[in-house]
């Protein structure tokens, strides 16, 4: 078999699995420094196309995603309704990430020598990131609000830092499109989707150089930690920690709000959505598993058409609330493993700017990584913690979706019982 013709993922996986083998070899045989000197570059390669395509891709996609939405001056109450729901999901899902990882604190249980050896091979970005938390204490107390919106266009785009104002940018530009009319607007979103398409296939080529980097990276952080084997508990247990939060929104969020919003009963909507979620399982693609997903929750739950045909599709594209709880999740546990504490400030930024960035979420295999660098970047947290998760992403993926289409069909119930037929 061609190493071309084996799934992304696998290939992701394996090189995760050769870079910790090759950097466990480099300690003892002492060729750490060749592996930090000759190997390690390739890595910070990757790092660097990931950061190269972050801004590009956020801005093109959330104003896409926002000016599709249709003409703002006729949304009507199902759709303000409905994307006030989605919103609340996604911020109570970041919730539950963020209490679990910092009840279990999976990075924590890296050692004080070990996360100061990563600590010092990051010094540079830990000590700005210090800095930063320290001068938070003497600025207003909302300053942090006014920060996110920019006074400079090109100057937030030639910051990664500055993410959430690039969100801000491409939000507002989305609006506007919809307020100038989608007639006077048509070559504009046509130049938008000639650009996301060209967007996404530059993913798909780096995404191609992948298992290289994550080899380097892994390479030469187990090289630099001396091949300390805390980490990769620290990864069991961040593993761990995902799973039990996805599982937490399946079976116990989602039953209770479709318990005590909708009229459904609960045993019905969950044996109803068991196809739905096998698909979006193996699949790992929400659009893949939207037609499925829109008959079953018409036909077997008794939604009505007009809600099911704009809600869940509307879902597909701004509802992530799998990826949403793993993207909080994962930057907490690589600030930790770091040795980073993040103040409350920080802890909100992410919340804001995962809720945003979720609407901009591509649906292709290295989207919502792009987009996780955007959120490390928008607290100060080294990307290259990243090596650390990527080999781990496939796998989470899978049941990341199953957790995004059950999300989908409980706010469609929700919006369908609360819509009178008049409207």
């Amino acid at each position: 078999m061609k190493f071309s013709a084996i799934p992304l993922y696998a290939r992701i996986l394996l090189g995760m699995i050769v870079g910790i083998a090759i950097g466990l070899l480099a300690v003892p045989c002492g060729f750490s420094g060749l592996v930090t000197d000759w190997v390690k570059p390739f890595g910070e390669i990757f790092m660097r196309l990931l950061k190269f395509i972050a801004i590009p891709l956020v801005m093109v996609s959330l104003i896409k995603g926002v000016g599709s939405l249709g003409d703002i001056a006729s949304l009507s109450k199902i759709g303000l309704r409905t994307i006030g729901i989605y919103i609340c999901t996604t911020v109570l899902a970041i919730a539950v990430g963020l209490v679990l990882v910092e009840a279990i604190a999976p990075g924590k249980i890296v050692g004080a020598d070990s996360a100061a050896a990563m600590e010092a091979d990051y010094r540079a970005a830990v000590t700005e990131r210090s800095v930063q938390a320290e001068g938070m204490a003497e600025v207003p107390p909302l300053q942090f609000l006014v920060d996110i919106f920019p006074d400079n266009w090109i100057g937030a785009m030639g910051d990664n830092g500055r993410m959430l104002q690039i969100i801000v940018i491409a939000v507002l530009v989305g609006v506007a499109v919809l307020s100038v009319g989608r007639e006077r607007t048509e070559p504009f979103m046509k130049l938008i989707d000639a650009l996301d398409a060209i967007l996404l296939r530059l993913i798909d080529l780096i995404m191609r150089y992948a298992p290289i980097g994550v080899a380097a990276l892994m390479a030469g952080m187990v090289a630099d930690t001396a091949g300390n084997l805390e980490l990769l508990g620290a990864l069991g247990l961040y593993v761990v920690t995902v799973v039990l939060g996805l599982l937490l929104m399946i079976f116990l969020f989602y039953p209770l709000l479709v318990h005590f919003f909708s009229k459904i009963p609960v045993r019905k909507f969950l044996r109803t959505m068991s196809p739905v979620q096998l698909l979006a399982f193996t699949t790992s693609s929400s659009a893949a598993t939207l037609p499925l997903n829109m008959e079953l929750v018409e036909r077997k739950l008794g939604v009505s058409q007009r809600v099911t045909s704009f809600v869940l599709p509307m879902g597909m594209t701004i509802n992530m609330d799998g990826t949403s709880l793993y993207q909080a999740v994962a930057a907490v546990f690589i600030a930790q493993v770091l040795g980073i504490d993040l103040t409350g400030v920080q802890l909100l930024t992410i919340v804001a700017t995962t809720t945003l960035s979720s609407i901009g979420t591509p649906g292709v295999p290295g989207g919502s990584i792009v987009v996780l660098l955007m959120v490390l970047s928008s607290v100060g947290i080294p990307p290259e913690g990243l090596a650390l998760i990527l080999g781990l992403d496939r796998p989470l993926d899978m049941l990341r979706t199953v957790v995004n289409v059950t999300g989908d069909a409980t706010v469609a119930s929700i919006v369908d019982a609360r819509t009178p037929v008049s409207e």
